[in-house]
């Protein structure tokens, strides 16, 4: 039975089927939220569908109605033939990785990608027989097409690049990939499905830290994958094979977040823009690096692909100490530090990209920072920040 409100053949929109999909209050006493299911054995009435297992639930790690609750609505809002859970982000993008190679198989990463996901390819993708090459996100499919090999069995995107925010253009990718029929997956964290759907523009699979904007609070770990039918079988394959499950609680958390994840989203991408132009006018900044601003190399691409931006973006300050840095960082009040994002609370977090990059350069000559825009007021998020500022300077005129 499906765990859908009830059927219909009117269209609804995104932000529409973010509050429906995935749930039924008649199959739970009209509550209008799943219940949590906790639970590992689940009994069968009879011998013959003990045999046969042709139950909707046979075993805990193979899913309750609450899972299947969240993955209903992962799944109608990707566009996707299958959405799996996992217990975090990582988690998602490692599965998918492991779902389409075997030994002597090659993959293609972004240079930028995110750092977990580097060690995963270099150490434990290796250990297994997978050689993994690194490319310039800013590569076009001519010179991306020029890495291939007759082992290349997956082109790995992130859109914007983790840290650095380069934009890739995923049809032109997809296209490409597909003429060498290679496996295409995509991180869209930072964008979500709400604002950029990676199947329709060509991706295999959609990979999500759920943990992000989804649960929203900052209070779960989760990741999704999320496949078309071409994927199906090789995700549902390898979630059986791992014993990939997510965490009761999580789940539920993950679907509580869901309902109110497009007003949140609109409020992160305004305000995330308006506080990233801010920036670009102060003095302290010397760079801001954002997609949805006119300056950012890949603003073309996101324009033409994308919908909305989140709230997550970086900035290059001007060249000063170390000991000013933390002056600014050290007493904001509204911005903690911290290494999540996507949560309703603002974060700023020093990074230098150097000791995870092999083939792009990184020639900054001030800090960066990476900032993730929460759903606080915006007067107040500039006043912090101002009052963060106004500490570097005056720690950086008496270091000079």
């Amino acid at each position: 039975m499906s765990d859908e409100k009830k059927p219909s053949n009117k269209a609804s929109s995104p932000a529409t089927d973010l509050v429906h999909k995935g749930r039924n209050p008649n199959q739970y006493a009209g509550f209008i939220n799943p219940p949590v299911y906790r639970g590992s054995t689940v009994l069968f009435p009879t011998l013959e569908l003990l045999k046969s297992r042709a139950q909707p639930y046979t075993y805990g790690r193979r899913g309750t109605p609450t899972t299947k609750s969240l993955e209903d609505a992962i799944c109608n809002l990707e566009g996707g033939a299958i959405t799996i859970l996992t217990s975090s982000g990582l988690q998602a993008i490692t599965t998918a990785l492991l779902a389409f190679v075997e030994h002597g198989d090659h993959i293609l990463i972004p240079d930028s990608v995110y750092a977990p996901t580097r060690t995963f390819c270099d150490i434990t993708m290796a250990r297994l027989g997978i050689t993994t090459s690194y490319y310039d996100p800013t590569l076009n499919a001519d010179s991306l097409e020029k890495l291939i090999t007759s082992k290349t069995k997956i082109i790995l995107t992130e859109s914007p690049g983790s840290q650095t925010f380069e934009m890739q253009d995923i049809p032109q990718i997809s296209k490409l990939a597909h003429k060498h029929d290679i496996w295409v997956l995509m991180d869209n964290t930072w964008a979500t499905p709400l604002y950029f759907k990676a199947i329709e523009h060509g991706v295999d699979v959609s990979i999500q830290a759920a943990t992000k904007y989804i649960v929203g609070h900052a209070d779960a770990l989760l990741g999704t994958i999320t496949g078309n039918q071409r994927a199906a079988n090789q995700l549902n394959s390898i979630k059986e094979n791992l014993g990939v499950c997510p965490g009761t609680e999580e789940t539920f958390l993950a679907l509580r977040g869901l309902r109110t994840m497009a007003v949140r989203l609109e409020h992160h991408h305004r305000s995330g823009v308006e506080i990233a132009n801010w920036l670009s006018e102060h003095e302290c900044v010397a760079r801001v690096i954002h997609p949805a601003l006119e300056s950012h190399p890949g603003h073309d691409i996101w324009k033409r692909d994308f919908c909305g931006a989140s709230g997550l973006f970086a900035i290059t300050l001007k060249p000063t100490s170390q000991e000013a840095l933390a002056a600014m960082v050290d007493h904001l009040e509204l911005f903690g530090m911290g290494y999540s994002w996507g949560g309703f609370e603002s974060l700023i977090l020093p990074f230098d990209p150097r000791p995870f990059r092999s083939v792009t350069t990184w020639n900054e000559p001030g800090p960066a920072l990476r900032l993730h825009i929460g759903l606080e007021n915006l007067n107040d998020l500039k006043s912090d920040l101002e009052a963060g500022f106004e500490r570097l300077k005056s720690v950086g005129n008496e270091t000079t």
